[in-house]
Formats: structure tokens, C-alpha cells, sequence
């Protein structure tokens, strides 16, 4: 019979692609756990084979009597009843097992096993029986160590070549520890010389000092010439990595600075990428080359000294000490708040430059650090690189990787990492498609439209009219405004995706004041489609009385850009803000909440200026009379800020001077304590605290209640100056301000006096001063006398 053959065919190529990837990765654990079962099978046999060696090692032959003795003496049950007495056994049989115990074999056999002694071998033998066959040698030997050299082949075959590896004596080694004892004895044997603090502090100025020459040598030559001294940025940036303890803080923090203010000025305005293998294979010339050697050598040195400066902020952050202990733990603190420093120069100063998204994900984290100076400093980057970014590229990396922060340490961040989003250039964004549908792109026909549509005279006249404007295109730079408005609104999208969050997920998180500070500023880019959604949302948080009065007056504000934008076309009523805003304006005060009518004038200025044909005269009345009252408790510039509100609303609203006439007389009497604007009867009351407003001892307040008292006219002797009537309400409030401890304006000086010329009027008043002391004495001793002789003759 043939033996048969292995019909299995190998899969084709084209099977194995159509393997799924699944199956591949089955396949491919399952071989690993075969590996692995096959190694641990090896250790478990390597193992016995070990425990085996330590038993035989241990174990010692006895003589047969003494074996039979311990043997029986161990044994408690009796024999057993078949076994034959010694003195039954012939003579023969004894003489046979007296030969076999002098063999080794059967000492450690054991005689109560009923096995025969010559018993056939299996073919399959456990390990240990096939070590314990092996020959042994004596512990006391030592191990001899081989070096195995390359093998030799001959006629036989390949021979195996091997070397005793030398082993030192016990004597050898002794000599050498004496030997090295005595040079470490030697060298203790030197004492140091001990310098005093004067002559230590001398040495570390001069070491100082060299090393800031060394540190100038190297920056003014890499400026000189950057591209042929790059070699030089590399020695500058190994400057980093000082070991004298005396000087290594200070030199790192220098060498960080220098090499901060080294690329700022030597690194290109454009991005440096990486060169193809096409690229590198072309031949060029050598000005070419050159520039690609600087390129990349500058691309690579600016990389390691980020690194660098990662580094440090990551051993500041975990507490390590390096194995030299050249720094203390107290001083990394300072080169941590030097790297962050330079990492915030460099986002701001290359926001172009390769690398400048690893820049971002590290300084991002840092805002929200629990060291106060590294936050500030990691912030106020973050807001210079919003106000300075026109086109918006690094704003979208930098919005992204905090509302990352923000969701992945689930919204238990510092409020002041979400107000950063304040300071963005924002103003406008994408509208939606229908924009695009009513003015669409310019489109340049193809060359075969022309050819099909077009004669050849045609053709030259719109190749020649496409050309032109192509360049006006590229004067306008179109483009380049469509790029913006697409990217400020994706930045736009992540902000309102992480306001949008907080307010449903996190309402009572110290995030909600900057959220709804940042919903007011943007609220007029919403999407109309969150409008209802969003209103109900702010009521809610307004009404559940959880919030404080600046996040309510956040809220209002918030309400009213979005129905002063694009909420004009929806049919929403905001009495309940106006009520709100009514309700609690005599919250404010001179104190803590002078600071908040500030969002009150705005909240003032969208409601009710902005909203004139929505507002009715019995509102604009009652909010008229209720900010006359709030003047008169508030410090100067507030107090101008209302005064130029209620401006606004006199010149606005009509009849607004019925609050100026006492005999005026309406139904109802007005009720001040009221909480309901439409309803109060502020059309029968007069602003009587326009009179003690003129009576204030700031000036302009004095100008501004004059001026209402007679009306606010735009023209005559009683109209203001075009200083005060033509800037707005929250402009008057800071120009006012008194953070600074300045009175505006200015207290007037009393004019200098010379010295010689005061002390004599001094003089003078002295003695014109004495005389009429002396008089009114003399009279009044005069009087009294007369006095009493009147009283003596009654």
C-alpha cells in the first residue's frame, strides 16, 4: 500500500488577503500561548531536574543492616503472614543476596518493594530517573567557566572549540582590595583646603561670571551668523544640564532665557516640514543645500530644548530629585517657573513655527495649576495669543485642547481657564447655506467649454478678462476671509459645545458665572435653533435662586443678546427679566456690588435702548424713577453711569418729563415698594432726588442732575459737553472709577509759596493776631465791668 501524500495546499496570496483580520489576530495568540505553554513546560522540568540535584546531593547510602534496622524500627504494622523466616531459605538463596548487597545498586534499593530487581525499562523514562543516571561530581569542586570560540570543520565534521575561562585566586583578589585601599588612603591622605565664606562666594561670582561671558560668546555668534553656527546651539542647550552646585540654577535659568531669545530671532516666518525622499534624492545647489542643513538642524535643536523645558516642569510636578542631586527640590520651582515662562513667549511670539501644538497641550494643563504664579502666567499667554491670532488657526487649537481639559477632569477646573474665552476675536460667522445659494462663488470655465461655447477671438478676450480677475481676486484677499470665517466658526462650535455642557451637566459648578459671562458676549452668534431651549434654560437658572446677583445679571444679559439679535423674529415675551432686573436693582450698593452695575448698565442698554419699540412708556417710567433713587446710594462713577442712562431714556422714551412737573396728576398713586414695573404708578411721582444730586460733591455728578433737571437738552447753556453726552453709560463708569485711589478729576493744589516771603506774612499775622486777641480782651473785661456795676446800683 502507498503511503499516501500530503494533499493539503498552501493558501494563495490571494486568499490569505481576503483573511479577515480577526482570524489573523486568533491565529496569532494562539501561536504566542502555544510559545508560552511550551516555555513554561521547560521551567517546571528545569525545576525538578534542580530539586532533584539538591536531594541526591543530600542523600547518603546506608549499609544493608542498618538500613533493615531503621526499616523495621520505623514500621508498625507486622509482616505479612507469606513471607518466608531467614532460616526457611536455602543456603544458596543467602549467599546470593549477600552478593548483591555489596553492589550500590541495591543499598538504595528498597528491599520492601515487591517489584524484581532486574525489571525491563520503559521506553519512556521521567526526567529525574534520567539525571539521576547521569555521573555527578563533588560539590566541593569549582565550576569551571567556558568561553566557546569558533567551531572547526574538518573531514568529520564540525569540531567544537572551547577555553577555560581564568579564575582569579582568593590571594589575587586580596592583593587588589589592599592595593585599591591604599590609593583610596592616598587620596585621603590630601586634605581639601577648607576656604572660608568670603573666599567661597568670591570663587562663585567668578565661576558665575565666566560662565554668563561663556553664555554671551555663544549667543552673539549664533546671531551673527545662525546658519554656519548651529553647532553652537547645541553647546549652548548642553549648557542646560550644569553640574556645579554652586552655579546650576542660575546658569540653567540663564541658558533657558538666552536660547528662548536666540530662536525667537533666528527661527523663519514660515512652518519648516520635512523633506520627501524624492527631495533628498534630487541633486541641488549648494546655497540650497545649505539652507536645508540649517532648516533641519534648527528644527531638531528647537525640538530637544522643548523638550528640555518639558522635562523640567515634569520633575518640578512629580517631586524628583536626580540621581546627582545637583538641585534641591525648593530651587526646581524656580527653573519650573522659568521653562513656563519661555513656553509662554514661544506660543506667543511662533504661533507659526513647527511644534507650536505641542506647546499648546502643554501649557494648556498648566492654567489650571495649583500654583497661583504659573496659572496666571499660562492664562494671560493664552489671552494674548486670542487677541493677537487674526486668522484664528491657533485659537482652534487652543479651544479644543481646554474644552478637552474641561470634559476629561470633569468640569472641576478653575473658572479662570474658561474666561481665556473672552479675550477671542470673534465677530462674525458662518451663516448657513442659503448665504451661500443667494451669492455663490465666481467659477472660471474649463478649456473645453470654451472650445465648445466660444470662438477663438472670444476665447482670447475671456482668458485675458479671467486673468484680471483672478488678481482682483487675490487683492481682496477672499480667500484668505472665507478661511477665517470658517475657522472662527469651528471655534466658535467648541465654545458652545463646552458652555452647552457645563449648563446641563454641571449647574452648580463654580464654572456657571464665566459660562454665562460667555454666553452674554457671544449670544448673538447662537444658532436660532437653541434660542427657545436656551431662554428656558436661563429662566430656570434665574428662577431656582441658587445664583448670585452677578450670575443673574449674566443671565439677563444673556437673554437679551440673544432676542436683540436674530431672536428678533421670534415671538417671545421677557417680562419675567425685566421684573427680575426691576426687583433687584436696590441690591447694589456703594460696597462689594459697586463693581456689578457695570452689567447693569449694559443689561440697561439692551433692554430698554436697544428695545424702544417693544418697551412701554409705564416701564420706561418706572425704571426712570427706580434708577434716580439707586443714584443717590452709589459711589461718583456710578452714579454718572446712571445719570447718563437715564439720559438716554429722557431723550429716547416721550414724556418722559412728566416726572419733572409737581402738578402733574394721574390715576393711582405710585408705588414704590411694588415689584411689578407696569403696575407701580410711576407717572404720578417726580424725581425729587435730582435736587440733592446737584447738591453732590463730585462735579460731574452735580453737571449731570442739572442738566436732567431741566430736561437733558441737546443745545443751550444747560446742554453737557460733547465730552460727557457723546460717551456711552460704561464708559463714563470707568473713566470715574476710584480703584486706583484717584479722584477724577483731580482735587486742585494750592499754588506754592516762597519760603522768605511766607515767614514774613507769618509774621505779620502773628502780630495783626495778637493785637486783636488784646483788643477783644480789653472789651470784654470793659463789658464785664459795666456789667457789674449795673448789677451793684439795682
Amino acid at each position: 500500500m502507498k503511503p499516501r501524500k500530503n494533499t493539503k495546499r498552501v493558501p494563495s496570496f490571494r486568499k490569505l488577503l481576503r483573511t479577515s483580520k480577526l482570524k489573523l489576530d486568533n491565529k496569532l495568540k494562539n501561536k504566542q500561548y502555544k510559545q508560552q505553554s511550551t516555555a513554561k513546560k521547560y521551567r517546571k522540568e528545569q525545576k525538578k531536574l534542580r530539586q532533584a540535584v539538591r536531594d541526591a546531593v543530600c542523600r547518603k547510602p546506608f549499609p544493608l543492616e542498618e538500613y533493615k534496622k531503621k526499616h523495621v524500627a520505623e514500621k508498625r504494622e507486622e509482616e505479612e503472614d507469606d513471607a518466608l523466616p531467614l532460616d526457611m531459605m536455602d543456603e544458596d538463596d543467602l549467599k546470593l543476596m549477600e552478593d548483591l548487597a555489596q553492589k550500590a545498586s541495591f543499598l538504595t534499593r528498597d528491599i520492601s518493594s515487591t517489584e524484581p530487581v532486574h525489571i525491563k525499562k520503559r521506553k519512556h523514562e521521567s526526567v529525574i530517573e534520567k539525571y539521576e543516571k547521569m555521573p555527578r561530581r563533588m560539590k566541593t569542586e569549582p565550576e569551571k567557566e567556558l568561553i566557546h570560540l569558533l567551531p572547526i570543520k574538518d573531514k568529520g565534521g564540525i569540531i567544537p572549540q572551547t577555553v577555560e575561562k581564568p579564575i582569579l585566586s582568593v590571594e589575587e583578589d586580596e592583593e587588589e582590595d589592599a592595593e585599591e585601599t591604599e590609593v583610596a588612603e592616598d587620596f585621603s591622605e590630601e586634605p581639601l583646603p577648607v576656604l572660608t565664606l568670603e573666599e567661597m562666594s568670591a570663587q562663585r561670582k567668578r565661576k558665575l561670571q565666566e560662565r554668563k561671558m561663556h553664555i554671551a560668546a555663544l549667543a552673539s555668534a549664533i546671531l551673527s551668523d545662525p546658519e554656519n553656527n548651529m553647532k553652537k546651539v547645541k553647546e549652548l542647550r548642553a549648557m542646560l544640564m550644569e553640574q556645579d552646585p554652586n552655579v546650576a540654577v542660575i546658569v540653567r535659568k540663564l541658558v533657558m532665557v538666552s536660547l528662548m531669545e536666540i530662536f525667537k530671532d533666528i527661527v523663519p516666518s514660515y512652518k519648516i516640514r520635512p523633506l520627501t525622499e524624492a527631495e533628498k534624492a534630487t541633486k541641488v545647489k549648494k546655497e540650497t543645500k545649505k539652507l536645508r542643513e540649517f532648516e533641519e538642524g534648527l528644527v531638531s535643536q528647537y525640538k530637544f530644548y522643548l523638550e528640555n523645558l518639558e522635562q523640567t516642569i515634569k520633575d518640578w510636578k512629580q517631586r524628583k530629585l536626580k540621581k546627582s542631586n545637583v538641585i534641591s527640590l525648593k530651587a526646581y520651582k524656580g527653573l519650573a517657573e522659568i521653562a513656563v515662562k519661555c513656553l509662554c513667549e514661544l506660543l506667543v511670539a511662533l504661533p507659526h513655527f513647527n511644534f507650536h501644538n505641542n506647546i499648546i497641550v502643554l501649557i494648556v494643563p498648566l492654567m489650571n495649576d495649583t500654583s497661583k504664579t504659573i496659572s496666571e502666567l499660562c492664562c494671560e499667554a493664552v489671552q494674548k495669543l486670542f487677541k493677537q491670532d487674526k486668522l484664528g488657526f491657533a485659537s482652534l487649537g487652543v479651544v479644543k485642547v481646554i474644552s478637552g481639559l474641561v470634559k476629561g477632569r470633569n468640569y472641576n477646573v478653575r473658572p479662570e481657564v474658561l474666561k481665556v474665552f473672552l479675550h477671542l476675536r470673534i465677530k462674525e460667522v458662518e451663516l448657513k447655506k442659503d448665504s451661500e445659494d443667494i451669492a455663490p462663488k465666481k467659477k472660471f470655465m474649463t478649456y473645453k467649454e470654451k472650445r465648445k461655447n466660444l470662438s477663438r477671438m472670444q476665447r482670447k478676450w475671456k482668458k485675458a478678462e479671467e486673468k484680471l480677475e483672478r488678481e482682483l481676486l487675490e487683492a481682496e484677499a477672499s480667500e484668505s476671509k472665507e478661511k477665517k470665517l470658517k475657522l472662527h466658526t469651528e471655534t466658535l462650535n467648541v465654545v458652545f459645545l463646552t458652555y452647552f455642557r457645563i449648563l446641563k451637566k454641571a449647574q452648580k459648578s463654580p464654572l456657571l458665572p464665566a459660562v454665562l459671562e460667555g454666553l452674554a458676549k457671544f449670544a448673538h452668534l447662537i444658532n436660532v435653533e437653541f434660542f427657545d431651549d436656551l431662554l428656558i434654560v436661563l429662566h430656570s437658572l434665574i428662577a431656582s435662586g441658587d445664583l448670585s446677583y452677578r450670575e443673574s445679571l449674566h443671565c439677563i444679559l444673556s437673554a437679551f443678546h440673544i432676542l436683540s439679535g436674530q431672536g428678533d423674529v421670534l415671538n417671545i415675551d421677557p417680562m419675567k427679566f425685566y421684573t427680575h432686573l426691576y426687583k433687584t436693582l436696590f441690591s447694589l450698593h456703594a460696597g462689594a456690588t459697586n463693581n456689578d452695575i457695570k452689567i447693569v448698565l449694559q443689561c440697561l442698554d439692551v433692554m430698554l435702548a436697544k428695545r424702544r419699540k417693544q418697551v412701554s412708556q409705564q416701564r420706561a417710567l418706572a425704571f426712570l424713577k427706580r434708577l434716580a433713587t439707586l443714584a443717590l446710594h452709589v459711589l461718583p462713577n456710578s452714579s454718572v453711569g446712571i445719570l447718563a442712562t437715564n439720559r438716554v431714556l429722557m431723550q429716547t422714551f416721550p414724556k418722559m418729563d412728566l416726572l419733572l412737573d409737581n402738578e402733574s396728576q394721574g390715576s393711582g398713586v405710585y408705588l414704590p415698594e411694588l415689584d411689578e414695573p407696569e403696575h407701580c404708578n410711576a407717572q404720578n411721582t417726580a424725581l425729587w432726588e435730582l435736587h440733592l444730586l446737584q447738591r453732590h460733591y463730585h462735579p460731574t455728578v452735580k453737571k449731570f442732575a442739572a442738566h436732567l433737571a431741566v430736561g437733558a437738552p441737546d443745545e443751550g447753556s444747560r446742554a453737557l459737553s460733547l465730552d460727557l453726552s457723546r460717551r456711552p453709560a460704561t464708559e463714563l463708569f470707568e473713566a470715574y472709577s476710584m480703584k486706583g485711589m484717584t479722584f477724577n478729576p483731580p482735587v486742585p493744589s494750592a499754588t506754592p509759596r516762597r519760603k522768605d516771603t511766607f515767614s514774613k506774612k507769618e509774621s505779620f499775622l502773628s502780630e495783626e493776631l495778637q493785637q486783636h486777641i488784646s483788643k477783644t480782651v480789653i472789651h470784654k473785661n470793659l463789658d464785664f465791668a459795666k456789667h457789674l456795676k449795673e448789677s451793684s446800683l439795682s
